[in-house]
């Protein structure tokens, strides 16, 4: 793999996580207060949720080696 390749990874990881972390604190806010009288645990429980799935994502992309992602390629069906 080359440095190229794995920066774009890493660049997809850390979008990704800020993505699912903004998602799960944002959903555990509005669940946090239109359905548990402000308390702080659905925040933590979405925050937490949106790194797992972060983390498990990285974690596939950055072990496989030879996935080709379609904003690359495209592909002709006939």
């Amino acid at each position: 793999m080359s440095e190229k390749e794995l920066g774009q990874k890493w660049d997809r990881c850390l979008a990704d996580c800020a993505v699912k972390f903004g998602t799960g604190l944002g959903l555990g806010i509005v669940f946090s207060v239109v359905f548990f009288k402000r308390r702080t645990w659905p925040i933590v429980f979405g925050t937490g949720l949106g790194l797992g799935m972060a983390y498990s994502n990285c974690q596939n992309d950055l072990r496989s080696r030879y996935v080709l992602h379609s904003k690359y390629f495209s592909f002709e069906q006939k």
